[in-house]
């Protein structure tokens, strides 16, 4: 029997790298389609695309209507992006209806783009909480009281199969919250998230990071610059993001694909070196991942 709604969470506190895939079409068919899919969870991509809060609802249904996943899980996790970033904190309270729309709709976490600034950071994991929640608030972590508002949560309790008083108290960023549900993520993707990464890093409330290549390779001046072999002040870059996660003890998210090195030797690389979430793989590159890494 699963432990918890977000099966993510069971793995990363069992010391586990996870892998992910993209949700594809916002659809009910295309939700139960990938109930049963091989990746730890899926990604909801409104950073580019459109911000399909409809299709979105309709496609979360599917998740729990195909499930149990393979696995014994109520449902596939599934995290979003958003429209828009987290640079300054007033762009974060400005599209707070973002935040507020997607968790709604019953997904286990946001990974949010651009986090330039700590204050921005703070105001992002607010947004997500509900003003109850007092852990990591004020002297307990500099964390104001949370934003999330009351009304929005019968949908999302019914698709995790709770009632809406157990859902309001797990619905809570982990490991903030031991028993929280939700994963916060954070791309650390140009020149200011770099030089702010041990900052917003360490922002109560998030679960990992990423240094966003593709991004950060434009804002050093390359205009695609995503995979290695990389310039060194990339090196540099994808360094410091990676440091600022292990001094604020979260996870790094990362891709690796050298055209010189194999599949099975680009995944070897990123799981000696730590990397806790794997971007850019597939089944197979998760099944390799599992026999260098066993799950118990």
């Amino acid at each position: 029997m699963a432990k918890r709604i977000n099966r993510c969470i069971d793995l990363m506190e069992a010391g586990h790298p996870i892998y992910y895939t993209g949700a594809g079409e916002l659809t009910y068919e295309n939700g139960k389609k990938q109930s049963q899919t091989w990746a730890d969870f899926l990604i909801v991509d409104f950073e580019k695309d459109p911000f399909d809060v409809v299709g979105l609802n309709q496609f979360m249904q599917g998740i729990v209507d195909g499930g149990p996943t393979p696995d014994g899980y109520r449902m596939t996790t599934v995290l979003a992006t958003l429209p828009s970033n987290a640079k300054p904190r007033n762009e974060v309270e400005a599209n707070a209806w973002q935040v507020r729309h997607v968790l709604s709709a019953g997904i286990h976490g946001i990974l949010h783009t651009h986090a330039r600034q700590a204050d921005a950071v703070q105001a992002f994991v607010e947004q997500v909480r509900w003003p109850f929640q007092t852990i990591g608030v004020g002297r307990d972590g500099g964390l104001g009281q949370g934003q999330r508002g009351a009304g929005g949560q019968g949908k999302p309790a019914a698709l995790w199969g709770l009632t809406q008083q157990e859902y309001v108290k797990v619905s809570d960023p982990w490991p903030l919250n031991p028993d929280g549900e939700l994963i916060l993520g954070l791309k650390l993707e140009d020149r200011e998230c770099v030089a702010n990464a041990e900052f917003t890093a360490a922002v109560p409330g998030i679960s990992f990071a990423e240094w966003g290549p593709g991004d950060m390779g434009m804002s050093y001046g390359f205009s695609d610059a995503h995979d290695p072999p990389y310039p060194e002040e990339m090196d540099q870059a994808r360094l410091k993001v990676r440091a600022a996660c292990d001094k604020a003890g979260i996870g790094f998210l990362c891709s690796w694909h050298d055209p010189n090195m194999s599949e099975e030797e680009n995944l070897t690389y990123m799981l000696d070196w730590g990397v806790k979430v794997i971007s850019g793989g597939n089944a197979e590159v998760k099944e390799m991942g599992l026999k260098i890494m066993p799950r118990d």
